[in-house]
């Protein structure tokens, strides 16, 4: 299933994606797409509903986040081999991790707003896990048994709060907007393997990043794993899982940041598209 989120910023509403394309309302069956939602049983009742009964969404209304209610916002940085090659940094022994803040998450398709005097603004195309059941100690072998889904995250990133500002690279990580999610949430069921997907960005219909998640250092599994060794994830929670090659802070000669009017076009294999366009706080 392509589970969505639309409606006003914080009045979205649940809907499904039908085979057609379609938005099919859920409301009478949940309230939200958020953790209370993605537990398996869950999931298979709205899988077994008949998608042609649900009623239709009329318009284009916005299109939410695809998970409401986030609980933690995890961050792998560091994790493809061609992209630590490209920032010229040594692989990492174990997964690097930091954290977004929740208000920075928005639709896929909302303005991208960079911060006052903000010159280093960055772009990330990222795979999302979305988790849906409380994990705990988890082994590698059975971490996939705790996704409820997949999405694109785009993990933008203001490099000089990043790394000149005292302290975690979270500083330049949770900017207002600085978290698109969705477009929407694609069931475990229907990625049956997140380590074979292509990825790509582009700015201004320029492409800027190609990769696939199969160079990823550490996998989606092994992730939580690790991430479950030291704290229990539960439902709605989400982990982006790092960038490949082509990041704007790693251009030769020299760094290129987005400005005032880019637009940065996403995509990853099966997981749809994300389009924002770029301002700047007055």
């Amino acid at each position: 299933m392509k589970l969505v989120r639309y409606g006003d910023k914080g009045a979205e509403k649940p809907a499904l994606m039908d085979a057609d394309g379609m938005l099919r309302d859920l409301s009478a069956h949940v309230a939200d797409i958020n953790g209370a939602a993605l537990s398996d049983a869950t999931l298979a009742t709205l899988r077994a509903l008949d998608a042609a009964s649900l009623p239709i969404v009329e318009g284009r209304p916005r299109i939410g986040a695809c998970v409401g209610d986030i609980g933690k916002f995890l961050c792998i940085g560091l994790n493809f081999s061609d992209h630590a090659a490209e920032a010229g940094m040594d692989i990492p022994a174990h997964p690097i991790l930091f954290f977004k803040a929740n208000s920075a998450v928005v639709g896929a398709y909302d303005d991208v707003i960079m911060p006052r005097g903000s010159v280093a603004t960055d772009w990330e195309v990222e795979l999302g896990v979305v988790i849906g059941r409380e994990a705990k100690y988890v082994s590698e072998a059975d971490a996939l048994d705790y996704v409820a889904g997949y999405c694109i995250v785009n993990d933008v990133s203001e490099r000089d709060y990043q790394t000149k500002l005292t302290g975690q690279w979270t500083k330049g990580k949770s900017c207002d907007t600085f978290g698109p999610t969705g477009p929407y949430l694609v069931t475990r069921d229907e990625v049956p393997d997140p380590q074979n997907l292509a990825m790509s960005l582009d700015v201004n219909g320029k492409r800027m990043q190609t990769g696939n998640t199969g160079t990823m250092i550490f996998s989606v599994a092994q992730i939580i794993e690790h991430l479950s060794s030291l704290m229990t994830l539960h439902p709605g929670d989400v982990i982006t899982t790092g960038t490949p090659p082509g990041v704007g802070m790693g251009m030769k000669p020299a760094p290129v940041y987005l400005k005032i009017g880019d637009v940065m076009e996403l995509s990853i294999e099966g997981l749809g598209q994300q389009r924002q366009v770029v301002g700047q706080d007055a």
